[in-house]
């Protein structure tokens, strides 16, 4: 009975133990809700914020009844599981952007370790200096949120940070020196403001850092200054220094081998100077080296300054006036992904290292002196680069007769989707295209042909063939490159018509097809291209009017048709292009008036920020992880500029010039021209305008060259003319000009030759002065001269041609076929015998009249 009993007791402890154990609260099944009062406190600083553009961002919903009142179900939110305190405040994952103001409310969170407010609109407000009260945070992210003002020092308070981003920002001033007590600091990023100073000494002390990213901002001083103390102990855990775009200077000393740990160093675009010590090739942990972009003029790297960087991935050297002197033999230590020496002095021969680099995918010797042949090892690397920039160099010879530029192709070469081949003296056809490109440039070389395998690529950025040798038509196979945005074919011998699936190219920018010969029409399809910035059709055959609907390129900055065989008049919707800088109709046979709507062209007539160039992007690196890169066409066009053909590219964009010259029209020049204050270039010579000059032409201010001469202007010139005091060229000859040149600091320093062949002008530079008798001309020369001049000019060219004909037809096949020869001589012969012959016969007839 008593095990019986005893049984019974142990199965009835058991059981209330389970029971008990059941019945207890666990922290798994315990609810943990937010404090009231920091959730209180996330409201208020809801309060302060606002959706840009009314989007909905998430925030809208924090205090919503369907939370029931537990803030740590709100988006961006963050909560302790164990304490229910608000430990995150996270808006970079909103669904949308916010702006507003940085509520005092968040002082209520007093164990909030984490806040990124990241990629917001704060409206150039400072950061608020009650942010360094917030002593538990851990990570603080202001990165691209419109701040302005200085850093407060009070973010020194943080001792606990470990990561501090303040990057994208408008902040001004110096980095505070209170950031010596940022002891646990690993991360900071300061980069894209507009800081100026120098960097902290104290900054070199903290020993966490690892990385230091100072990027796009003001800063200078000897950038490796701090490198002569020996109690920085950064120096030995620093794995990251990011200072490019800065104003550093300096040389690199013997003790950058200090930054033993240091994988990352970038010190792009700075101007650092002097030396660079052999000692950086002792960096053997480094993996990214860049220094483009600073003036270490005659310094010549050797293998020793690469003797240890096993682990180096990522070489930049591009534009630091460096050379790179190796021996034919060197094998480099290590293998590159990235190979940029673009402006380095690398030749004359081609660099035989890159030979052993196995797997490169971005190579630029651009400039780099070359002026040797490619070998044909390098096919076979250049097989695997997805960037490939060999262009201004002197690179000769062919490309492989069995080369493709496809990677199915067992012979491909070439089978990226970026390569730039440009400004060498490559000849040969064109080789057979990626199926996919993004850009291909090949401009400015000799290569011949045809240009039909482009119908075998699907391109989808920029196509430059632009002077070569090309010839045959344009393949109308357009319909298939929706998403190309440049096209240049210009300075080739490309003849036949403009094909019309060039209206499927939509997305198009940009289209030279300038110095061919292509005939026929104005490309009626050409309206669908509405996005078009640049259009050159100069130096053609084309003919007909110019299409009305050209009105419908509203975003058009360059129009030139130039040389070409044009007619009809000027349409007036061309006075709809309000962005166009540069207008070009010359030599053509364009009648009519001018328009007097040209005021329209606002980008002539109003104050605006002008590029230098005239350029677009043809792909954009969204994706760090992408094969695309950032890319821009700056684009190059011919004008006349002072009487001469020039090339303009870098400085295309301040060019604002109207050039209606060499043509047939007629009527007075409109006052409504003279709004045009930005024009820098106007020529409207050679044309059967009439009237006077407008008396507001001196409203022209940035006008460097006018060139009105060979019309029929009468009267006087304008006083305000001699207003214009950056005029460098002037033209006012073959007119009706009459009166006194209008005196001032400008107009009297002109060749009298500007003034020439007009009725009464006097005054200096033509004459002394008006009280002289001034000679005038026998009639007005005037377009009677310039079609004489144009008569006489075809009259000795086809005379010359003619002779040549005659002379060659006739004697070339004597000269060079036996048999005529031999038949010539006996005809020769023959005629001889058959006139002295008929002379004997006549002078026997002569004598018997006579002795009759």
């Amino acid at each position: 009975m008593s095990g019986q009993k005893y049984s019974i007791d142990l199965l009835l402890v058991i059981f209330l133990a389970l029971v008990f154990l059941l019945e207890k609260p666990t922290e798994a099944n315990v609810i943990i809700r937010c404090k009231e009062s920091e959730r209180q406190a996330v409201l208020d600083f809801n309060q302060c914020l606002a959706a840009v553009n009314g989007s909905d961002t998430g925030i809208s919903s924090w205090g919503s009844e369907d939370d029931n009142g537990d803030c740590c179900t709100w988006i961006g939110v963050g909560c302790s599981v164990s304490t229910g305190h608000v430990v995150k405040l996270d808006l970079l994952g909103l669904i949308g952007n916010v702006t507003g103001t940085i509520s005092t409310s968040l002082l209520e969170l007093r164990y909030l370790s984490y806040l990124d407010l990241s990629f917001n609109d704060f409206n150039g407000y400072p950061i608020p200096e009650f942010i360094g009260s917030l002593r538990e945070l851990t990570n603080l992210f202001f990165s691209e949120s419109q701040f302005s003002g200085s850093i407060p020092s009070q973010l020194g308070n943080l001792s606990r940070l470990v990561t501090l981003d303040l990057s994208s920002n408008q902040l001004t001033g110096s980095i505070p020196e209170s950031f010596r007590n940022l002891v646990a600091l690993r991360e900071l990023s300061l980069k894209a403001n507009l800081l100026d100073g120098g960097i902290p000494k104290s900054l070199w002390n903290i020993c966490s850092l690892h990385s230091l990213n100072l990027r796009s901002n003001n800063l200078g001083g000897d950038v490796f200054g701090f490198l002569r103390s020996t109690s920085l102990c950064t120096t030995y855990s620093l794995e990251e220094l990011e200072l490019s775009e800065n104003q550093f200077t300096g040389s690199v000393p013997n003790e950058i081998t200090k930054l033993s740990s240091l994988r990352v160093l970038s010190l792009r675009y700075n101007r650092l100077n002097g030396t660079i010590s052999q000692d950086i090739g002792q960096l053997s942990n480094i993996s990214t080296l860049e220094l483009p972009g600073n003036s270490f003029d005659e310094v010549v790297l050797s293998e020793a300054h690469f003797s240890n960087l096993s682990n180096l991935r990522k070489l930049d050297l591009s534009d630091s006036s460096l050379a790179l002197k190796f021996n034919s033999d060197w094998i480099p230590p290590f293998q590159l992904h990235v190979i940029y020496l673009r402006s380095c002095k690398l030749g004359p021969r081609f660099p035989q290292w890159i030979r052993s680099q196995d797997m490169p995918y971005e190579i630029d010797l651009s400039a780099s002196g070359i002026s040797d042949s490619i070998p044909t090892w390098f096919w076979n690397t250049s097989s695997l680069v997805n960037n490939l920039n060999l262009s201004f160099n002197q690179i000769s010879g062919s490309l492989p007769h069995n080369c493709s530029f496809r990677v199915s192709e067992n012979k491909c070469c070439i089978c990226g989707p970026f390569i730039d081949l440009s400004s060498n003296n490559l000849t040969g056809p064109l080789p057979q295209l990626p199926i996919v490109s993004v850009s291909l440039n090949l401009s400015k070389n000799k290569f011949f042909g045809s240009i039909t395998s482009i119908c075998d690529t699907d391109l989808i950025g920029l196509l430059d063939l632009s002077n070569n040798l090309f010839s045959g038509v344009i393949p109308n196979c357009f319909a298939r490159w929706n998403g190309i945005t440049t096209l240049n074919l210009a300075e080739n011998n490309l003849s036949g018509s403009i094909p019309r699936s060039i209206g499927s190219l939509t997305n198009l920018r940009m289209v030279s097809l300038r110095s061919n010969n292509l005939s026929v029409r104005f490309p009626s399809s050409l309206w669908k291209c509405f996005m078009l910035k640049f259009l050159d059709l100069s130096d053609n055959k084309l003919s007909g009017n110019i299409p009305e609907w050209i009105g419908e390129f509203s975003l058009l900055i360059f129009l030139s048709l130039r040389t070409n065989q044009f007619r009809g008049s000027m349409p007036h919707q061309l006075c709809e292009l309000s962005h166009l800088q540069i207008l070009d109709l010359s030599l053509n046979k364009i009648s009519g008036t001018i328009p007097q709507c040209l005021n329209n062209f606002t980008s002539m007539a109003q104050n605006v920020n002008l590029s230098r160039t005239i350029e677009h992007a043809v792909s954009r690196k969204l994706d760090p992880n992408s094969n695309f890169y950032d890319l821009n066409y700056v684009d190059e066009a011919q004008l006349t500029w002072k009487g001469m053909k020039q090339k303009y590219a870098k400085i295309l964009g301040l060019l604002l010039v109207i050039d209606l010259s060499s043509n047939k029209l007629t009527g007075k020049i409109p006052e409504q021209l003279t709004s045009l204050r930005g024009l820098v270039a106007l020529n409207l010579s050679r044309n059967i305008l009439t009237g006077k000059i407008p008396r507001k032409i001196g409203q022209l201010r940035q006008l460097q060259t006018l060139d009105l001469s060979r019309n029929k202007f009468s009267g006087s010139i304008p006083p305000s003319l001699s207003e214009l005091t950056f005029l460098g060229s002037l033209d006012l000859s073959y007119n009706y000009l009459s009166g006194k040149i209008p005196t001032g600091s400008q107009l009297q320093l002109f060749d009298p030759s500007s003034f020439s062949h007009n009725h009464g002008l006097c005054g200096p530079p033509v004459t002394p002065n008006c009280s002289e008798s001034v000679e005038k001309p026998q009639g007005q020369p005037g377009r009677y001269q310039d079609d004489f001049d144009e008569f006489r000019k075809w009259f000795y060219a086809g005379m010359g041609f003619g002779f040549a004909v005659g002379f060659w037809g006739f004697c070339g096949p004597v000269l060079f076929k036996r048999s005529w020869r031999h038949s010539y001589f006996r005809f020769l012969d023959n005629v001889k015998d058959w006139l002295y012959l008929a002379f004997l016969l006549h002078k026997a007839r002569l004598e018997r009249r006579i002795q009759a």
